[in-house]
């Protein structure tokens, strides 16, 4: 049985610049994608074609941008790429000029060029969860989102609130606050499954 070994991380991406290369619905997808998780996200974007969907959002959340071919130079100042073409050689050639920089990139629906895959995110208030099926299945990704999304109480952010609280009023060593918090969400999950 395969494992799936990548590395869960949450990005601040308003602190730094994401590059998207495309214009079509595949960037279209991304972008959404990006803006919905994090509106103020650090955003470029390079394409030959912009379609009209994704240049009401350039316009909405104004989003630096340049028509024309991708351009080594155009990854001067991003830390992360998100290619999103439908040419594999360019692809693959935008991929090299990522490693010879150390940048990290996802090529969109090519998971093997890919240095991290953007999964489902379910996102309640502060809480926000991380789907990854490994690359296999975007779909079931989202079917899992939307299951999240309907379990998970709407008053979790209460929940968080009050544990932020409790966790800055607590005593001790860092030993002694876990397990009291650790207490604490025990109860909390049982209080939520009789209810």
């Amino acid at each position: 049985m395969s494992r799936n070994e990548l590395f869960p991380i949450f990005l601040k991406t308003q602190v730094f610049e994401v590059l998207l290369i495309g214009g079509g619905m595949v960037a279209l997808e991304k972008l959404t994608f990006l803006l919905k998780s994090s509106p103020n996200t650090q955003l470029r974007l390079v394409a030959k074609e912009i379609n009209p969907e994704v240049q009401h959002l350039i316009q909405k959340y104004r989003i630096p941008h340049r028509l024309g071919p991708f351009e080594a130079n155009d990854l001067a100042g991003c830390s992360l790429v998100i290619s999103a073409i439908d040419d594999r050689d360019e692809s693959i050639r935008i991929r090299e000029l990522c490693k010879q920089r150390h940048l990290l990139i996802n090529v969109a629906d090519v998971p093997e060029l890919c240095d991290f895959y953007l999964g489902g995110i379910v996102t309640k208030g502060n809480l926000k969860l991380g789907i990854s099926t490994n690359g296999k299945s975007p779909t079931m990704a989202k079917r899992l989102r939307q299951f999240f999304e309907d379990v998970l109480p709407e008053n979790i952010d209460e929940t968080l609130s009050y544990m932020n609280e409790l966790r800055t009023k607590m005593k001790g060593n860092l030993a002694s606050k876990t397990k009291q918090l650790n207490q604490v969400t025990q109860l909390l999950i049982q209080q939520n499954d009789t209810n």
